[in-house]
């Protein structure tokens, strides 16, 4: 069962050319039958079943016998539709693509800077308006009709855990990735080529279990996220401390506010951190120190020349 819904997959993600190669075949059986039948030669049949095929029907070749017209009525029921449903597709994609450029839909992108959405969720569904609203280039690679991405964001189509298809988003000249997924399978395999194809660039993971952000971690992707974690101890926050939740919401989702990361300046390395929180324009939440945040609440750790400070700031302040 595994097998066919894989097949299916695949057959959905390239629909015009499966029915192109059906109407070709069926368009080359029947000039076969038509030769045999009708005792003429491959090239006079084939061009019979083209003209035939493409409602064109010159009338100068024309079957003379009951089995050439059974053909012949094979042929019409089943290769013109088909080649009908190919022009159809064929017409819709390019009107599509006009009409995008027309509306201004079609956002110029130049290969270098840009961030890559790699597979498609819920989550990813709404992080694409807020990636927006922060003027980046933003490519979603996934396997989705273009009426899911909100406008200004470019569709590559296709199947995110195939190395051909990541190549075409140009991994190598972006900024950021962003890796999620049905499943954590989709995220590991996109994450795994990704690494190959592009072995420098910023990668953060969405998952949905803890043990696959610790695998993706080994894998070298330093930043993951493990969604039914975050979400499991907020919502366990929340029934100890009502409020937990709606925090962190006001600071990661304030429009006066904003949460940033940055090294820190070298006179502020030897210091503690209790120190530097004075010092620092804005509400100094804490460091990050060896992958590890380190809230200072317990214990007052110096800063050293790697660690970084996360620090909450108004929005009009870099």
């Amino acid at each position: 069962m595994t097998i066919f819904i894989v097949l299916w997959k695949k057959i959905r993600q390239h629909q015009i050319l499966v029915l192109f190669v059906m109407a070709v075949l069926c368009m080359i059986g029947g000039a076969t039958l038509f030769a045999i039948t009708q005792h003429t030669s491959f090239f006079i049949a084939l061009y019979w079943a083209i003209t035939t095929a493409t409602t064109v029907g010159y009338g100068d070749v024309t079957p003379h016998n009951t089995a050439g017209r059974v053909i012949a009525m094979g042929v019409m029921l089943t290769t013109i539709p088909l080649m009908g449903a190919v022009f159809a597709g064929w017409a819709a994609i390019l009107a599509s693509i006009h009409i995008r450029r027309v509306l201004g839909l079609e956002k110029v992108w130049d290969h270098r800077g840009h961030l890559i959405v790699y597979g498609f969720s819920a989550t990813v569904a709404h992080l694409l308006d807020d990636l927006i609203e922060e003027k980046s280039q933003v490519v979603v690679v996934a396997d989705v009709p273009p009426s899911s991405v909100p406008e200004g964001v470019r569709l590559i189509s296709g199947d995110a855990t195939n190395p051909q298809v990541l190549a075409k988003s140009r991994p190598q000249t972006a900024r950021q990735a962003l890796v999620s997924g049905a499943t954590d399978g989709e995220v590991l395999l996109t994450a795994i080529a990704l690494k190959h194809l592009a072995p420098t660039l910023p990668i953060m993971a969405i998952t949905q279990s803890a043990k696959v952000a610790e695998a993706l971690k080994d894998l070298g992707v330093e930043h993951t996220v493990a969604a039914d974690n975050l979400l499991g101890q907020t919502v366990a926050k929340s029934l100890e401390t009502p409020h937990a939740a709606d925090l962190l919401l006001s600071l990661l989702g304030s429009e006066r506010y904003v949460l940033r990361e940055r090294t820190i300046e070298e006179q502020w390395v030897g210091l503690p951190l209790s120190q530097v929180r004075h010092r620092y324009p804005g509400i100094l939440l804490g460091i990050v120190h060896e992958h590890h945040v380190i809230l200072g609440v317990e214990h007052d750790p110096v800063l050293e020349a790697d660690d970084h400070v996360l620090f909450l700031t108004a929005t009009d302040i870099r």
